[in-house]
């Protein structure tokens, strides 16, 4: 296995940017006062059926329907939510800069995203930055998501470091304890300036 401390990101929310209730508001403009109910209805489920997409067991218009089942949206109202999804999923400056650093450095640099297969294909035609990681993990190709044990336990073996040598970087607190629970190192993201500061104390940047 690789010795020495490497790096793993999260996407969206570190490196992209993922603002749920933002995306509801600009697609739908009329329910702009129901916003945050509706975003947590569309994304906040743990096992909805964003979820599901999340981890290739549902297409989207499966997404769709099921939603529109379960709530007072259309399906008008989904495909205009998903719809705006490339327009949110976004590179986030600093931290692609960040990136750029450590692969300037020779830190081997992993992703672990929650991301749905069509998107994840999107994003790496789309994104040379994709060049800088030495490997990463789409859960939408492989079945299974954060916070779940078993994608970080993948991960691990894909990535062929050993767990206390993994440092991850996730805006998700229920993500960052479980990557603790699998033995790895974890910081909460909150902003490409504290983490960059979080990675100088650690002799990374």
């Amino acid at each position: 296995m690789l010795a020495g401390v490497h790096v793993v990101l999260d996407l969206g929310g570190v490196l992209l940017r993922w603002r749920p209730l933002e995306l509801v508001r600009r697609a739908l403009p009329h329910r702009a006062g129901d916003a945050e109910r509706l975003a947590r209805s569309i994304f906040g489920h743990p096992d909805g059926e964003w979820s599901r997409f999340d981890r290739g067991l549902l297409d989207a218009d499966g997404v769709v329907a099921g939603i529109v089942g379960r709530t007072d949206l259309t399906p008008d109202d989904l495909h205009a939510v998903l719809a705006q999804v490339p327009a949110e999923l976004v590179p986030v400056p600093a931290t692609v800069a960040l990136l750029e650093r450590l692969h300037g450095r020779g830190t081997p640099v992993f992703y672990l995203s929650n991301m749905p297969a069509p998107h994840a294909d999107r994003l790496e035609a789309e994104h040379a930055f994709f060049g800088l990681f030495a490997d990463g993990v789409f859960s939408g190709r492989v079945h299974l998501a954060k916070p779940d044990p078993a994608i970080f336990r993948l991960a691990q073996d894909r990535f062929g470091v050993p767990a206390a040598d993994l440092l991850f970087l996730d805006d998700h607190a229920p993500n960052v304890d479980a990557a603790r629970s699998a033995g790895w190192q974890a910081l909460l993201f909150t902003d490409a300036a504290a983490c960059e500061a979080e990675l100088a104390v650690r002799g990374l940047l």
